[in-house]
């Protein structure tokens, strides 16, 4: 599928600020002041604004921020990698339960504030629309309640106990700390606001190929959203209204699976059948990253980040026999024992880990010979005039229907949420196994996580379901070959808050309260 970035919303960034250095300052676009009149245009350059801030979670700020690299460094799925270990030493300490508030991966502090403040000012653009459909406004004003939701459920999960604003703030730009469970609920207020009463459509996937309604946050997005955060904060009360959202995806016949899986993840596999939410990345040729610049570009650099050192363009893909796979930093290895967890015949393991000879490339620290597929760096992925190793144009995909099918599985076949619209957990679970090539199994529970932990590695899944689940046990380490000896402990759900925010409330109003680590 074609790259058609410059139709989708993003294309409207004129007159946007750049990120502030400061998390909670974002300045109202030039053709709206803040808590003014403000005309379409100017809704949707703020609306523009806010989604932009998702093209920056792979490197702004001058970090290395890849939230799918986050979440999957605390798993049981990758170690570190990278040159050794004080390579990006904070992202070694994460990995070891070991951040502290001086060396931990703050860049995702930054970024997701930022994207707060923005969506705050698309919310208050749309309560202050002059002569704008009003269809027009519902659809921006959910999308920008869905972004805020976004936005700050990645700040809860990583950090719990957090500032939270809805409203422009006067200096110092200070706002009350919330308990998780407080932004739990803010978080749930904003995705019920963009799922209710048809606000925006299931999906814009039947459209043609150069829509520029790709990329938008879709109906089916929101409930994705809505169904991460109940189930990671095990809320039992909300679990028949979550099944309820799975059903009505599923049933809305907007989705189905990708026969090959492994087809997802080229550029052609972008807003295919199964996706409900992506990402759009663009390689350099379109403004790229530049290392002179924290915030600028479309690009990502995951792929670069993931990929085995000094890999030569000419490695074999070991899906087609294309040579397509590039080299880069050798961060990001996959523990030897996940390719275990694949039964032979399991199309989704090539799809999913890269395993090249010794020799074909540099092997470098905690070197397991296993390397993320899904994102990896592949020829031709990359384009001047930014700089290369940023601008990699491989799409983030964020939610796809598989996790529908694992989630109402889940539901049923763990939690004991009656089946509902004719779904069963039985059926959802063989939907999987069927696009795998794989046979039926039971449905119970220990299959139900397997199956998930098979289908999302690479995805930034797995940690987040381990600590849900409660089966943090498989986190504990004792691998010295591997450089990694770690024990989990109950503090380790929530990251220390960055000792510079700490500082500068401290005789304030506002003073933040440090998490426990």
């Amino acid at each position: 599928m074609i790259k058609y970035i410059k139709t989708i919303a993003f294309a409207a960034l004129i007159g946007i600020t750049s990120c502030s250095d400061d998390f909670l300052t974002a300045d109202p676009t030039a053709s709206q002041e803040a808590g003014g009149p403000a005309t379409e245009g100017a809704i949707r350059s703020n609306v523009a604004a806010a989604y932009q801030l998702l093209l920056f979670d792979s490197y702004a700020d001058n970090n290395y921020n890849s939230i799918v690299l986050m979440s999957d460094l605390r798993s049981d799925d990758i170690f570190k990698g990278g040159g050794d270990a004080g390579d990006q030493g904070q992202l070694y300490r994460l990995s070891q339960f070991d951040a502290s508030p001086d060396e931990l991966p703050g860049g995702l502090w930054t970024i997701y504030y930022n994207g707060l403040s923005r969506s705050n000012n698309a919310i208050s653009a749309c309560e202050n629309a002059v002569d704008v459909d009003p269809a027009t406004l519902d659809r921006l004003n959910a999308e920008a309640h869905f972004l805020r939701a976004y936005y700050v459920h990645w700040l809860w999960k990583f950090w719990g106990n957090i500032p939270y604003f809805e409203e422009e703030l006067p200096e110092p730009y200070l706002a009350p700390q919330y308990t998780a469970d407080e932004i739990y609920a803010q978080i749930i207020e904003d995705v019920n606001f963009a799922i209710a009463d048809d606000k925006l459509p299931m999906t814009y996937s039947g459209q043609d190929a150069n829509s520029s309604d790709y990329g938008h946050v879709t109906k089916a997005a929101a409930m994705m959203l809505k169904a991460r955060v109940v189930m990671y904060q095990k809320d039992e009360s909300k679990y028949a209204e979550v099944l309820a959202d799975m059903a009505t995806i599923i049933n809305s016949g907007a989705f189905e699976l990708v026969n090959d899986f492994a087809e997802i993840w080229p550029t052609e596999g972008e807003f295919n059948s199964e996706s409900i939410f992506e990402v759009v990345h663009l390689d350099g040729e379109y403004d790229g990253k530049t290392w002179d610049s924290g915030w600028h570009g479309y690009g990502t650099n995951l792929p670069a980040f993931i990929s085995p050192n000094a890999l030569p363009e000419e490695s074999e893909d070991l899906l087609s026999g294309k040579d397509v796979y590039k080299g880069g930093w050798g961060f990001g290895p996959v523990r030897p024992d996940v390719v275990e967890i694949y039964e032979d015949g399991d199309e989704r393991l090539a799809a999913s880990i890269n395993e090249f000879e010794e020799g074909s490339y540099t092997a470098r620290f905690q070197n397991t010979g296993y390397f993320m597929a899904k994102y990896a760096a592949r020829v031709d992925y990359n384009e001047p005039p930014g700089d290369v190793d940023l601008n990699y144009e491989n799409n983030l995909r964020i939610f796809r229907y598989a996790e529908t099918l694992l989630n109402a599985a889940e539901l049923m076949g763990i939690h004991g949420v009656p089946a509902t619209d004719g779904l069963t957990a039985q059926w959802c679970l063989d939907q999987i196994r069927i696009r795998a090539n794989m046979g039926s199994i039971p449905a119970n529970a220990e299959n139900i996580k397997l199956e998930r932990r098979r289908e999302f590695v690479g995805e930034g899944m797995r940690f987040w379901d381990v600590v849900r689940w409660g089966d943090t046990q498989v986190l504990n380490d004792n691998l010295p070959e591997y450089s990694s000896e770690r024990t989990w402990e109950p503090s380790e759900k929530y990251l220390p808050i960055p000792q510079s925010e700490i500082n500068r409330t401290l005789g304030t109003e506002y003073p933040l309260e440090q998490n426990p680590y």
